[in-house]
C-alpha cells in the first residue's frame, strides 16, 4: 500500500522527460522511479525492523521459545535471562548489545538510503 501511494505521487512529467531523452524502461526505473521510492523504502524498512523486534510478546504467549528453542528471539532471550534465570547483569549487557545493533541498522538505513535520495 505504501509503494502504491508512493508510485502515485511520482509525476508523469518526470517519466515523460526521461522518455524524450531516450532512456530505456530499465534506465527510467533505475534513475527516476527507484530514487523517488527511497524515502518510502526507508520508512518501510525501519518499520519492519521495529516490528521484528517487537514480536517477543507473540513468542511468550504462543510457544515460550517453541520446540527445542526454535522460536527464541534475541529480545525473548533477554527476557528469559533477566526474569526466568535472574541474571540481570547479563540481561543488561544483552540489552546494550541489542540497542547498539538497532542503532547501527538505523544509521545504515538513514545514512545509505537517505544519501541515495538526495545525491543521485
Amino acid at each position: 500500500i505504501f509503494y502504491l501511494a508512493a508510485l502515485q505521487q511520482i509525476s508523469p512529467t518526470l517519466i515523460e522527460a526521461a522518455e524524450l531523452e531516450g532512456a530505456s524502461r530499465s534506465q527510467i526505473f533505475r534513475r527516476v522511479t527507484l530514487p523517488l521510492l527511497m524515502p518510502t523504502t526507508l520508512f518501510i524498512s525501519i518499520n519492519a525492523v521495529i516490528g521484528a523486534v517487537r514480536l517477543v510478546d507473540h513468542v511468550i504467549a504462543m510457544t515460550k521459545g517453541g520446540p527445542d528453542n526454535a522460536t527464541v528471539l534475541l529480545l525473548f532471550y533477554v527476557y528469559q535471562v533477566g526474569f526466568a534465570f535472574w541474571d540481570t547483569g547479563y540481561a543488561a549487557a544483552l540489552t546494550a548489545v541489542l540497542l547498539v545493533m538497532l542503532a547501527l541498522i538505523a544509521l545504515f538505513q538513514f545514512g545509505y538510503a537517505d544519501k541515495r535520495v538526495h545525491y543521485r
